[in-house]
């Protein structure tokens, strides 16, 4: 066989780039023109008119010539009061909550340390560690419900000693929450920081943010993603300000925008329109759920998120996934991610219209 012909101008960049990250792929988003979308978790309601029409007004104020606030006064402010976040806790905003994962990671990376997580999980916790040089640690969720298997997450964190261990509750893509009596468990039992991911909080109403003054190693991390604000791209991290303080040392100034600074505190002026619309998805979630549990064949995992993760029939999710595709269905199938998940595939739960069609083509699909 021909050797393969390698261009001089690939040498350099095959020399430089470290190899690992050579072999790194980054993630494919479907194109989902035309299509009922489904599969990114995303809250399907936009906001109403008169609110669309006072944020444009609102908006010609801003000036977009200057730098935007390096530490979002105004919106952290907002922040604390419509999420009641305690006043000696100390608050930091990312680009997303990727940016903030990121910034931890780079905050506590370090040779030979280790990073923990029940997976499956949210993939940035794996990525971004391993964009970080840092080795991660899956501990794999109990098969028949995904709780967090707990004899294997305690002897994990004894034998690899995690500078970091991080926990989604709910978890995405399985949906479920994990009680406060298991994350205080772990939290005794390391020494690294314990990252509580919160980014669902809104469906399910659960959190550990009332327990920060009580753990020295516990950080909660949330979203307004789900909310209904995706496009902003805003995260924030809670915690005791010794942490924060110093985890904010690498944060970059400037990350979050003038627009999504503005456009973030105007939308939180208006909190109750956002928590109706997730009453609504919660709402339908039940629905949603009911009707995938007739098929035949069809199981489906209890959520306390804005997704239902559901399992077909033994070698069946790619065909499943296709038809749904034909149809205009566009969800998420997870069944070549992890052992746990064969045959799963995960739907977000959209409008009342858009949910009716997607289990009209799912029962002619399984």
């Amino acid at each position: 066989m021909a050797a393969m012909i390698v261009d001089k101008r690939d040498e350099k960049i095959i020399h430089l780039i470290r190899p690992d990250v050579q072999k790194m792929q980054t993630s494919h988003v479907p194109p989902s023109r035309g299509m009922i979308k489904l599969d990114a978790r995303e809250n399907p309601y936009t906001w109403p008119a008169y609110l669309r029409g006072e944020w444009l007004e609102e908006m010609q104020a801003v000036s977009l010539n200057r730098y935007p606030d390096p530490e979002s006064t105004d919106l952290k402010a907002r922040l604390r009061q419509v999420f009641d976040i305690p006043h000696n806790m100390e608050l930091m905003l990312g680009n997303g909550s990727d940016e903030l994962i990121q910034i931890i990671s780079l905050a506590m990376r370090g040779a030979g340390r280790k990073v923990l997580a029940a997976v499956p999980a949210f993939s940035r916790f794996q990525m971004i560690s391993a964009y970080a040089g840092m080795e991660f640690v899956g501990v794999p969720l109990n098969e028949e419900d995904f709780s967090l298997n707990m004899p294997a997450m305690l002897a994990a964190v004894k034998q690899h000693q995690p500078i970091v261990t991080y926990l989604a509750s709910p978890n995405n893509p399985t949906g479920n929450i994990y009680t406060r009596d298991e994350i205080a468990q772990l939290l005794g039992a390391t020494h690294g920081l314990v990252v509580v991911d919160e980014s669902y909080f809104g469906f399910s109403g659960e959190s550990m943010m009332s327990q920060l003054a009580c753990y020295d190693n516990l950080l909660v991390m949330r979203s307004l993603s789900k909310m209904g604000l995706a496009g902003l791209r805003l995260g924030y991290l809670m915690g005791n300000p010794r942490w924060i303080n110093q985890i904010n040392n690498l944060r970059l100034p400037f990350n979050i925008n003038t627009l999504t600074q503005f456009t973030a505190e105007f939308a939180l002026n208006y909190f109750d329109v956002f928590e109706e619309q997730i009453e609504q998805v919660r709402r339908d979630r039940v629905w949603v759920a009911e009707n995938i549990s007739r098929l035949k064949g069809v199981e489906v995992f209890p959520s306390e998120a804005n997704f239902i993760l559901f399992r077909v029939a033994k070698g069946r999710a790619n065909a499943v996934d296709a038809a749904l595709r034909q149809k205009g269905i566009l969800l998420r199938n997870l069944s070549d991610e992890s052992p746990l998940l064969r045959d799963c595939l995960r739907v977000t739960v959209g409008k009342p219209s858009e949910n009716v069609a997607f289990i009209s083509a799912l029962t002619s699909s399984v």
